[in-house]
């Protein structure tokens, strides 16, 4: 009896403890200026209109309910680092050629004539100059976007044959998904100037929708660095390959770590489902089954389903060890505007970087 009383009072203690160890890192409300002050002090030196950057940052973060924590400061200011070094609208050097390489691609693949495209582009739009020769002088994704929905809206069938065809699909100071952003229009706390495609072309929109992306998520992640990663694939990717990984040592089949679970739209299994199935059996789950829990895997929830419990269970079982939770998704980056050899890796490793160099800054 006395043994058991000593036990709880203990376990008390370590409660106590524990608690009080954990109220430092809580986030007391502080006032805007206080947050806006910090950031101040947090953006690289050569950061130019610093108070104007604090207060869209600070109104993005207060919009969503998002706590200015200081890790969570340094993660938005690495990420914008990287992205465009604190610039609105970054120049992209040799964006004209880029951009009609691209149109040209995608004219082909949609089996619009050469010649169709080129005779849309030698046509004079509002400013006197040819669409082709404003093309060859744009400089940066905001000026080559406004160009194109100009295009499209002015030369003969341009919705028709030219819609869907604007190369630029992300900008911005966060080099944010335009997609994404038009996705989560319906709670943007501006008014909205032309399009959601124009405002992420804006400090305020770009920081308020980058900061939706990289933060507007619930994560089990334990480092930033997979939500890092997670900002250029995809949410979740990074937990999502972690389950891949497991399903490859379970199963022995060499999977391509891209987070990547389902063929969402396609009743067809993709590799990671295709993986599962052959675990079937033991996991003690029908196709049907293993499809609809699959199909969490955009979402927190995925990692409390059975689908994912079991198949960690039997890859540690298998493996005799522990096996990790997330893995840096294996992704080559694919864009017009690269030019090297580019991964999710890389991207996520050097925003980590700076992540730190932030927090050295924070004390």
């Amino acid at each position: 009896m006395q043994a058991h009383r000593l036990i709880m009072s203990i376990t008390a203690l370590l409660v106590v403890a524990g608690c009080s160890s954990q109220r430092p890192q809580e986030t007391a409300a502080r006032k805007p200026a206080e947050v806006k002050a910090q950031i101040v002090r947090l953006l690289p030196a050569k950061t130019v209109d610093r108070q104007g950057w604090a207060t869209d940052i600070y109104a993005a973060f207060a919009a969503q309910n998002i706590a200015p924590t200081t890790q969570n400061l340094c993660s938005v200011l690495a990420v914008t680092e990287q992205e465009s070094t604190f610039q609105v609208d970054p120049g992209v050097p040799g964006l004209g050629k880029i951009a009609r390489d691209e149109i040209d691609r995608r004219a082909a693949k949609a089996h619009i004539p050469q010649l169709l495209v080129s005779g849309a582009l030698r046509v004079s739009s509002p400013n006197g100059k040819t669409y082709s020769d404003r093309l060859n002088a744009a400089r940066s994704e905001k000026e080559l976007s406004a160009i194109f929905d100009d295009f499209i809206g002015m030369v003969p069938m341009g919705k028709t044959l030219f819609a869907g065809f604007n190369p630029v699909h992300t900008g911005g100071p966060m080099q944010v998904s335009i997609d994404f952003a038009e996705q989560q229009a319906k709670s943007y706390p501006y008014p909205v100037e032309g399009s959601i495609r124009r405002e992420v072309f804006t400090r305020r929109g770009g920081m308020y929708f980058g900061i939706a992306h990289l933060l507007g998520y619930p994560a089990s992640y334990k480092q930033p660095l997979y939500r890092f990663a997670d900002f250029n694939a995809g949410w979740y990717a990074s937990r999502n390959a972690g389950f891949q990984n497991a399903v490859s040592r379970a199963s022995g089949i060499p999977l391509a770590l891209d987070g990547d679970l389902v063929r969402y739209g396609s009743i067809m299994p993709g590799t990671t489902e295709l993986a599962v199935r052959t675990l079937g059996k033991q996991l003690g789950m029908r196709n049907p089954t293993i499809r609809d829990q699959l199909e969490e895997g955009n979402t927190l929830a995925f990692e409390d389903s059975e689908l994912y419990q079991r198949v960690f269970a039997l890859a540690e079982q298998a493996e005799g060890r522990s096996l990790p939770r997330a893995v840096l998704p294996g992704i080559v980056l694919q864009s017009p505007k690269i030019t090297r050899k580019l991964t999710t890796a890389w991207f996520a490793k050097r925003v980590d970087e700076r992540y730190k160099r932030c927090m050295a800054r924070a004390g």
